[in-house]
């Protein structure tokens, strides 16, 4: 059972105590970073931005993925994963479990679009540009609309001109 009672922020920070609560969280955080590269580098590479490390307790690693498909895709893999993280990591890992995590399908989704990008180099990818032709059938819709549609509409054609302006600028 764990020990709910305030403690001393001091006890917390204290670095000379090898018990030391935020001493351990970040010994087990390096520990599970190091496993989720291991795990990765034993997994195919379409897999990577989809799988990550969770936790490993009582000889059980457990994986988090994306999605369904994600998971089914891994579940081939594990019978390699397994015997290869036995054989060159854990010798006392007994089982692999595997569970959903929907948050990690975002993350993954725009890693995955960042790498697609040609020449993204750290730059924001600034998605689809509108043509002119476009933006004034905007603003022929928007000039029949309500007024609060209206106004995202107009919104919307003024970013015809700004990727236009910006696009001539840079071949120039």
């Amino acid at each position: 059972m764990r020990d709910s009672r305030p403690q001393s922020i001091e006890k917390l920070f204290d670095e000379t105590q090898s018990s030391g609560s935020l001493q351990q969280i970040q010994q087990r955080a390096v520990a599970l970073n190091k496993l989720n590269k291991a795990v990765r580098a034993l997994l195919p590479s379409q897999l990577h931005p989809w799988v990550r490390v969770a936790n490993y307790r009582q000889g059980i690693l457990v994986l988090e993925v994306a999605n369904a498909s994600w998971m089914m895709r891994l579940r081939y893999e594990q019978p390699a994963l397994l015997s290869a993280l036995r054989a060159q990591i854990i010798p006392s890992l007994t089982a692999i479990d595997i569970s959903i995590n929907p948050s990690l399908a975002g993350k993954a989704a725009r890693v995955e679009q960042e790498n697609r990008t040609p020449g993204s180099s750290g730059q924001k990818n600034m998605g689809c540009q509108l043509s002119s032709d476009s933006a004034a059938a905007l603003r022929s819709v928007a000039e029949r609309s309500p007024e609060k549609l209206k106004k995202i509409l107009e919104r919307l054609a003024s970013l015809a001109g700004e990727s236009g302006a910006s696009k001539t600028s840079r071949d120039e």
